[in-house]
C-alpha cells in the first residue's frame, strides 16, 4: 500500500495537488490507484450543485501504471511513499477501497475544504491504523484554509482576489495538522512524521519508504502568502481619486465625467454582482466556507441599484441624481463601517487587502457622487 501524491498544475482545480492510494499485489500481478475527488462537468446539474455547494464528487480505481505518464506530461511532481502496514492492515485497506469504488458507494458529498481528495485518503489511512494517525496530528497547523488558499492561487491576481472576498471568517479559524493535512503534499509532509508500532510494540515510522517518480519546476508555490497589502491599497486610492475627480471636474472634462459615470459605474456594477454572489453564497447555499462574511460590507448589493442610476444621473435627471447621492452615502457608510469594526475581537476575518483595495476606492465613488450632486443643485 503506498501514497501516490501529484504536485500542483495550471488549471485552478490542480493548484491545490493531487494523490492516490496504490494498491499493488505482487501475487496477482495487479496495480491499482485509487482516486478520490473526481467530478465531470458533465455530469447531472453540475453547475446546480455547484453554485449550491452540494457537488457529488466520486472514487475510482485505475490502473497505477497510467497515473505517472499522464502527470508527466501534465509536468506534476510525482512523489510514491510506500505505507508501513501490518498485512492485516494492508487487506483490510484492499478491501475498504474495493468496497468505497462499488457505483453505490462511490459518490460523497464534496467539501473544499473537508472533504476532498486528500482528507478521504488520510481518512482511510486512518481508519486502518485504528485512529492512530488523528491522535498524533493534534498540534496547530502551519497556516489558516485561508493562508493556504491565498498562497496557492497566488499566480493568478483576479481568482486570489475573487477568493480573498467570497471566503468567510470559517477559514480563518486555528487549525490541527489533522486539518490541514487537506492539502495533499501537507498530507504527504505529515505522513512523514508519523509513526506506528510494528509486532512488536516498538514505534517505526508510518513511511517505509519515499521514491520520487517525476520532479517538475514547471509550477512553483510559494510558503507563505504574498505580502500585496500595499498594492492593493494603491488600487484603491487610484480608483478612489478617479472617482472623485470625476465628480469635481466632471461637468468641465469629458474624461473626468468618464471616471465618474464610467469607471465608477462599472465598479459598482462588479461590486454589487460580488455582493449579490457573497449574500446568495451565505445564505442560500452550502458553502460554509463563505458563511459569516465581513466583505459584505465592502461589496454590496445595492451598488447594483447605484450602477443602475449612474446613467440616469448623467444625463441631468435630479430624481436619480437624489438617489444615486443617498446610495453613495450608504454604500461608502458600510464601508467605513467595515473598517471601524475592526476594533473589536468579533471582527476578526483576515480581509486587510479587501479593506484596503476597497474602502479608498468607495469611499471616493462616495465623494465624486456628492460633488456632482452639489454642483447640480
Amino acid at each position: 500500500i503506498s501514497i501516490m501524491t501529484m504536485g500542483v498544475g495550471a488549471e485552478v482545480w490542480e493548484r491545490f495537488g493531487h494523490d492516490a492510494i496504490v494498491v499493488e499485489d505482487r501475487r496477482l500481478g495487479t496495480s491499482v490507484a485509487y482516486s478520490y475527488g473526481m467530478f465531470s462537468f458533465r455530469q447531472d446539474n453540475f453547475l446546480l450543485r455547484f453554485l449550491q455547494g452540494r457537488m457529488l464528487y466520486w472514487m475510482q480505481g485505475d490502473d497505477a501504471a497510467s497515473e505517472l505518464p499522464k502527470y508527466r506530461y501534465l509536468q506534476r511532481s510525482v512523489w510514491q511513499q510506500e505505507l508501513n502496514l501490518t498485512p492485516a492492515q494492508r487487506l483490510a485497506m484492499r478491501e475498504f477501497l474495493e468496497w468505497n469504488a462499488r457505483r453505490e458507494n462511490r459518490f460523497y458529498r464534496y467539501d473544499y475544504y473537508r472533504d476532498n481528495c486528500a482528507t478521504r485518503v488520510r481518512d482511510a489511512i486512518d481508519r486502518v491504523l485504528g485512529g492512530a494517525l488523528r491522535r498524533q496530528m493534534t498540534g496547530p497547523a502551519s497556516g489558516t484554509y485561508r493562508f493556504h488558499t491565498q498562497r496557492l492561487v497566488s499566480n493568478t491576481v483576479p481568482l486570489y482576489t475573487g477568493l480573498l472576498l467570497i471566503l468567510g471568517r470559517g477559514v480563518d479559524a486555528p487549525m490541527t495538522k489533522w486539518d490541514e493535512m487537506f492539502l495533499p503534499l501537507e498530507l504527504r509532509k505529515y505522513l512523514e512524521e508519523a509513526r506506528v508500532p510494528d509486532n512488536t510494540g516498538a514505534l517505526v515510522p508510518l513511511v517505509n519508504e519515499e521514491r520520487t517518480l517525476f520532479e517538475s519546476s514547471a509550477f512553483s508555490v510559494p510558503d507563505d502568502p504574498p505580502a500585496w497589502g500595499w498594492g492593493f491599497l494603491l488600487g484603491g486610492l487610484l480608483l478612489g481619486g478617479v472617482f472623485g475627480w470625476g465628480g469635481v471636474m466632471g461637468r468641465r472634462s469629458r474624461v473626468a465625467r468618464w471616471g465618474l459615470f464610467g469607471a465608477g459605474g462599472i465598479w459598482a456594477a462588479v461590486t454589487g454582482v460580488a455582493g449579490a454572489i457573497m449574500v446568495g453564497l451565505w445564505a442560500f447555499t452550502d458553502h460554509v466556507a463563505s458563511a459569516r462574511n465581513e466583505n459584505v460590507l465592502q461589496a454590496s448589493l445595492l451598488a447594483l441599484a447605484l450602477a443602475g442610476v449612474l446613467p440616469f444621473v448623467a444625463r441631468g435627471s435630479s430624481a436619480a441624481t437624489r438617489t444615486a447621492r443617498l446610495l453613495g452615502l450608504i454604500l461608502g457608510g458600510l464601508s467605513l463601517l467595515g473598517l471601524v469594526l475592526k476594533v473589536l475581537p468579533s471582527f476578526n476575518q483576515v480581509n486587510g487587502q479587501i479593506l484596503a483595495l476597497f474602502v479608498p476606492a468607495n469611499m471616493g465613488l462616495t465623494l465624486g457622487i456628492a460633488a456632482w450632486a452639489r454642483k447640480a443643485v
